[in-house]
């Protein structure tokens, strides 16, 4: 599935070049007397800026969802106003004065925590000279508007110039920040604190080394598209069906809507606020169904953080991995059981009657679970997506390890879809055309998606080592005991502890990707 959570903040950056042309000024080192080093002092800095930082959301929402045709740039403009206040109100003297001398005091430890990781944020951004900010953007920008021409034009060549000038970017970027062995763990570090091509590595070599033979080795069963999946699903009962799936889950309908976009996405403006998209094909009714189930799970994260603690780093999601494991554990761990569908078939039945009509449970559950190679990442069932990442991860991570060419990116990708998939692409635009995530410059992204269905399985075994019965809640739409661990595990930390060490206190270690390999054997091996 789709998603594009956090995304926005990703073309925020493609407007900082307008910002810099029209020098937007808030001068932030004139924050009055009363502003002294006190906690309260800095929650409140931190809650203006986060105002600011929701009210670009709140457009870049809009944007998708009902922006006019001809208004684009209009919303650009005023995204690029916001977007300078926040920058200069967060990256202020003062700021880093209020920060420093509240390390000096003794705090309780989400507070003092808090504090670090707002001050280790403060000291990163200050890194970058405006001169380096203002090149980037002019890049980003450019390269986006390439890599949509190329993609139109089916011609990689149009993109690969903006896409060398970029990655030398990246690499100074990387060479700013710093790192202790790889290049790349600068970059990783800006998407999922804390992560190490070391531990990457370790976890990839798991997907090729055990996942690739055991899909190779899966029963007929499991390869064949059901007829189905196939028929024709009118999208107002689609779209009815999928309200109520997000409602079952437990979705808060009184904080958040759904509505339709080109490409589903969550987004969240604080826990009272939080958005989801879907979109709808009416000749896959999976589409909108999954779309659906995985932006709920990360809408019911966002929903589930402490209000009380808007703005600051306790209040908002760990990483973009963990994100991620919480749109996947719904989507694959819990949406694509057979206990879940025990409870919402005869509901999809009732819009559907005669598209369903004999169609068993059993055979309903292999059918959305058919496993077949293909081409497209954000097309691929659970087990061959973790190919299409492992390729990406491994292609970012020779960008950082060598002096490789764009151009030569294009030959590598297709020999890695060969090797991995045994399919050969045809051309670009279902090639290395089809991501757009390198034209906004970020690399270091890609891994998280793996890492989220790695943490997902991972989660969801100490769920139900904690609940025996949870098999047979799910069957009768009972979500409780889900909702409680994840707010008990998960939720009210907020960014408090980093992935790794989240994963070790909710289930008793850190990352592991044998409990994903024991998730899918227990699933596909099960007769």
């Amino acid at each position: 599935m789709v998603c594009k959570y956090v995304k926005m903040t990703i073309k925020i950056v493609t407007f900082c070049n307008d910002i810099e042309q029209k020098k937007l000024k808030f001068d932030a080192n004139k924050i009055p007397p009363t502003m002294t080093s006190s906690y309260a002092s800095y929650q409140a800095l931190m809650q203006k800026i986060a105002d600011l930082s929701n009210a670009i959301a709140v457009m870049s929402w809009d944007n998708e969802v009902n922006l006019p045709e001809a208004s684009g740039p209009l919303r650009a403009r005023q995204i690029a106003t916001l977007a300078a206040l926040s920058h200069e109100m967060f990256t202020a003297k003062t700021t880093g004065k209020l920060l420093s001398a509240l390390t000096l005091e003794k705090l309780p430890f989400k507070k003092a925590k808090n504090i670090a990781l707002t001050l280790r944020d403060y000291q990163r951004d200050k890194k970058f000279s405006p001169d380096f900010v203002m090149q980037k953007s002019l890049v980003i920008s450019q390269a986006y508007h390439a890599w949509n021409e190329a993609k139109k034009k089916d011609d990689f060549a149009v993109f690969a110039p903006r896409l060398d000038e970029l990655i030398r970017l990246v690499k100074e970027e990387a060479e700013i920040l710093g790192y202790e062995q790889h290049a790349y763990d600068a970059m990783l570090e800006l998407y999922e604190p804390g992560i190490r091509v070391e531990k990457l590595d370790q976890l990839f070599q798991g997907v090729t080394n055990e996942l690739v033979p055991f899909i190779k080795g899966l029963d007929p069963q499991w390869k064949a598209k059901p007829g189905f999946l196939s028929l024709k699903y009118d999208k107002d009962s689609q779209w009815k069906f999928g309200l109520e799936v997000l409602k079952g889950m437990g979705y808060d309908f009184k904080r958040g809507r759904q509505d339709i976009s080109s490409h589903p996405f969550t987004i969240s403006f604080g826990t009272e606020d939080v958005r989801v998209t879907t979109r709808i094909d009416e000749r896959d009714f999976s589409n909108m169904t999954w779309s659906c189930i995985h932006e709920g799970g990360h809408a019911l994260y966002e929903q589930g953080l402490d209000a009380k603690e808007y703005g600051l780093p306790s209040g908002s999601a760990a990483s973009l991995g963990i994100h991620e494991s919480q749109s996947r554990l719904w989507e694959n761990n819990l949406g694509r059981s057979k206990v879940f569908w025990q409870h919402f078939l005869p509901v999809l039945k009732k819009y559907f009657p005669s598209q369903l009509k004999g169609v068993r449970l059993d055979d309903f559950y292999i059918g959305i679970n058919h496993v077949s190679k293909n081409t497209i990442r954000t097309e691929a069932d659970e087990l061959h997506y973790h190919l299409h990442v492992a390729i990406r991860y491994e292609l970012e991570k020779e960008i950082f390890s060598s002096n490789i060419k764009a151009k030569d990116l294009r030959q590598l990708w297709n020999e890695k879809y060969k090797k991995y998939l045994g399919v050969n692409i045809k051309n670009d635009r279902e090639g290395i055309l089809q991501d757009v995530h390198w034209s906004h410059g970020s690399f270091g992204y890609f891994p998280t998606y793996s890492l989220g269905s790695f943490y997902a399985a991972q989660f969801f075994s100490a769920m139900q080592n904690e609940y025996a019965d949870l098999d047979k809640q799910v069957a009768e739409g009972d979500f409780s005991s889900v909702h409680n661990w994840l707010k008990k595990n998960i939720y009210r930390h907020g960014k408090t502890y980093n992935a790794e060490e989240l994963c070790r206190k909710a289930t008793g270690s850190t990352l592991d990707f044998q409990y994903f390999m024991s998730y899918i054997k227990n699933k596909y091996q099960r007769k």
